[in-house]
């Protein structure tokens, strides 16, 4: 398994070049990838508090999620755009990245829940981490979603 250099920073500690990177990734796997052309940038990586979680491996991106505060999308804590590089799935990749995410909202927002809006063939993914479906299934650009809630 590769070894990942893992970081949490605040919007404005990206340099230029990080800021790029991270966007340009989602894009590639959101937008492009998954064929969804839809507003990428939504104000919300901006937020004071909002966390780019992202690893790498020998200076290339692999994993990245957003953590948003309690009031940002939902009342709760909310875990987003998460994504691994297609090139590194179902190599435990997602798990160490959800794992940091977990970590690193506990030592944020202690005894808050965590709301994600999940693809819905990923419900079992997230349900290993305590996540529980709390929706049904609706369509978010055009592409099958759940909220699912984890309790502090």
């Amino acid at each position: 398994m590769k070894t990942l250099q893992w970081q949490s920073r605040l919007f404005q500690q990206l340099s230029n070049h990080e800021l790029y990177e991270l966007l340009k990734f989602r894009v590639d796997i959101f937008v492009v990838e998954q064929n969804c052309p839809y507003p990428e940038l939504d104000d919300k990586d901006t937020h004071i508090e909002t966390r780019h979680i992202t690893a790498h491996c020998n200076s290339t991106l692999f994993a990245y999620a957003r953590l948003l505060s309690p009031g940002v999308r939902y009342p709760e804590v909310n875990i987003g755009r998460f994504a691994v590089d297609a090139s590194s799935r179902h190599q435990r990749f997602g798990t160490l990245l959800m794992e940091k995410c977990l970590e690193e909202a506990a030592n944020i927002w202690p005894d808050l829940n965590i709301k994600i809006s999940a693809q819905e063939h990923l419900k079992d993914f997230y349900e290993n981490f305590g996540f529980k479906k709390i929706s049904e299934m609706y369509l978010e650009d055009n592409i099958p979603h759940i909220t699912m809630l984890k309790d502090h």
